[in-house]
């Protein structure tokens, strides 16, 4: 039931009058049990939405009843799903750990991820360290951004391991605080950002923190459009000039 859409990032060169596409895909997959998916080594995964739910009577339906899969209005948004996987580049999820409210009690349910590949680059800063981003004639916009710890051996030298053992932690508000370095380093060509938990939520205490960032480096642009249409029937490439 997996999709493939071809898409584009359109961005727009103020100096040269140019738009530019990138081509992106739009993956659409079903989840049953365990979410998982990917982008190549170039890219990093850009959750368009996630739902829970039934929408359809065919689908995670084998051996199921036909009073749990007939209710298809059954959907509910999960947030979650962008908070852990937006910026990585692969990402896997147990679907009985993300305590998801039940949005229609009897009927069996499944999540839907729509994503895309965008490319990025990672930046990792250590608790009390000061992170740069530099983008040499752009604007830097970053995609993704976490405080906390999601492996145990990004920034471990020299820590005890009881600091490097809870790899489930993930700030709420990296990218949204006054204080985010997306809304401090957004637009500019160079950047300086603090790890503290001063600036940014502690979200597990006792554990060894880490700033990470996923930035899109963007050659003066004033606009970002996807469009998706689906590959199956035509693909669009275009290139406008001297606007």
């Amino acid at each position: 039931m997996d999709q493939l859409i071809r898409g584009y990032i359109y961005t727009f060169d103020c100096d040269s009058k140019t738009m530019f596409s990138h081509s992106v895909l739009l993956l659409t997959l079903i989840h049953c049990e365990i979410i998982f998916f990917f982008c190549s080594d170039t890219g990093v995964i850009s959750v368009q939405s996630a739902t829970y739910g039934r929408t359809s009577s065919q689908i995670c339906s084998f051996g199921r009843p036909q009073s749990q899969i007939s209710n298809t209005w059954c959907s509910i948004n999960v947030p979650v799903i962008y908070k852990r996987c937006d910026g990585l580049r692969t990402c896997g999820l147990n679907t009985q750990g993300l305590s998801t409210p039940d949005p229609c009690f009897g009927t069996y349910k499944y999540y839907t991820t729509n994503y895309i590949c965008i490319p990025a680059e990672t930046s990792v800063t250590c608790h009390g360290g000061y992170g740069y981003l530099k983008c040499k004639n752009g604007k830097i916009q970053i995609n993704a951004a976490n405080y906390g710890r999601t492996d145990k051996i990004t920034c471990s030298h020299g820590r005890p391991s009881e600091q490097l053992q809870n790899t489930n932690c993930y700030s709420p508000n990296a990218l949204i605080n006054k204080c985010s370095s997306s809304r401090i380093c957004n637009g500019l060509e160079n950047c300086e950002v603090y790890a503290t938990h001063m600036i940014f939520t502690d979200p597990c205490f006792g554990t060894y923190k880490y700033l990470v960032h996923f930035s899109i480096f963007f050659k003066r642009v004033l606009i970002v459009v996807i469009i998706y249409f689906k590959i199956m029937y035509w693909e669009l490439n275009v290139m406008f000039k001297d606007i």
